[in-house]
């Protein structure tokens, strides 16, 4: 996995620009990066809903369960499939907004300083394996590319805005993710 380090954007995946970005502040480099999972509508997977979330075209009337989100200003970085395909949203050198609310080490606003990156999963729901695999692709990526990220600040959403996101649950196997990314955590 390869990311242009002037676009921010992976060389070989789809790129699908969401609105809902802007810059990081001056000076700000990204630091951490947040795990994140969705699945639209809750429990169902593949289709164009994750997509039309994060481009702001989500049909409040296409499920029940959208008519609450359909006016939310979310993204992410990038999206993992359950086969592993990936699809970018947002170039890495720019904020997403993915963490809403958060902190980190007494660090407020974790957007200025993270990646998000979305699999699509429930927190109830094993994630597959091509998941894991190409997660710990981008990780390698990501590190490479932004020398002030490190394998070492890898969170999910629920450990940067606890009591408010679960994600991504208890099903989550860090210790394989950390295994596939060389050491254990």
């Amino acid at each position: 996995m390869h990311i242009d380090p002037d676009t921010g954007l992976l060389t070989e995946f789809l790129y699908v620009h969401s609105p809902n970005a802007d810059e990081r502040p001056p000076g700000v480099h990204p630091e951490l990066i947040v795990v994140h999972s969705i699945s639209l509508p809750p429990g169902e997977f593949g289709g164009p809903w994750i997509d039309q979330l994060f481009t702001n075209r989500l049909d409040a009337l296409a499920h029940p369960y959208f008519a609450a989100m359909s006016e939310l200003k979310v993204s992410a970085h990038a999206l993992i499939r359950r086969g592993g395909e990936v699809v970018q949203y947002v170039p890495f050198q720019r904020r997403a907004w993915h963490a809403g609310e958060s902190s980190y080490r007494g660090r407020e606003r974790c957007n200025d300083f993270s990646i998000g990156i979305e699999l699509e999963g429930t927190d109830d729901f094993d994630y597959a394996a091509d998941q894991y695999h190409t997660l710990a692709a981008m990780i390698r990526a990501l590190v490479r590319t932004y020398p002030s990220l490190s394998r070492q600040h890898i969170v999910g959403h629920v450990d940067v805005a606890p009591g408010r996101k679960t994600d991504p649950g208890p099903v989550f196997d860090w210790r394989r993710l950390h295994g596939l990314l060389g050491g254990e955590k």
